[in-house]
């Protein structure tokens, strides 16, 4: 079934039907979770809440629109408040973060450099940064699209992509991991 089919069917009280939904954009929203916020568990809260939030909202959905840029921009936005939050209250969060730091694959790098810090790159880059090249590189997403889910202009998106591009190429440099 297609999004829309299921959504109409949530729609005339069909609550089954939203589990496929869940279950179809579970993983994705919890890696763009993951790239956003940079850890585990602050990543399941913000998925958890974008699938409620899509939920009690589903009536205002317009069948016009994508319904994966819908989805895609609820979640950007209970990152972006997660974020916030975490700014308010870090000395908290520095206390009680026990989960060791994690690495991530650099794609195409030789095998000897091929681990770089994920927090490392998290400093590096904004959210919007991160979103956009994750839509962009794993979704396959155009700069119209990306502009959709984070509410701005093709061209700022592009812009978001651009820099997000630039200081990943310049940390790769500076690590000496072949290009």
């Amino acid at each position: 079934m297609t999004d829309e089919e299921l959504l109409r069917s949530c729609l005339r009280g069909d609550v089954d039907e939203y589990h496929k939904i869940v279950e179809r954009y579970r993983t994705k929203a919890l890696a763009i979770a993951m790239n956003i916020l940079g850890n585990r568990e602050d990543a399941e809260d913000a998925s958890q809440d974008t699938f409620i939030q899509v939920y009690k909202n589903l009536e205002r959905f317009d069948f016009q629109r994508s319904f994966p840029n819908w989805f895609y921009s609820i979640l950007y936005k209970r990152c972006l408040d997660r974020l916030r939050k975490r700014r308010r209250f870090s000395h908290f969060y520095q206390k009680f973060k026990t989960e060791p730091s994690q690495s991530l694959s650099v794609p195409h790098a030789s095998p000897k450099f091929s681990l770089l810090d994920k927090q490392e790159l998290l400093k590096f880059l904004k959210s919007k940064e991160r979103i956009s090249l994750f839509l962009w590189a794993n979704e396959g997403y155009t700069s119209h699209e990306i502009a959709d889910v984070l509410k701005c202009s093709p061209s700022t998106a592009r812009v978001h992509l651009f820099k997000a591009r630039k200081k990943i190429k310049t940390l790769l440099e500076s690590k000496n991991v072949a290009l």
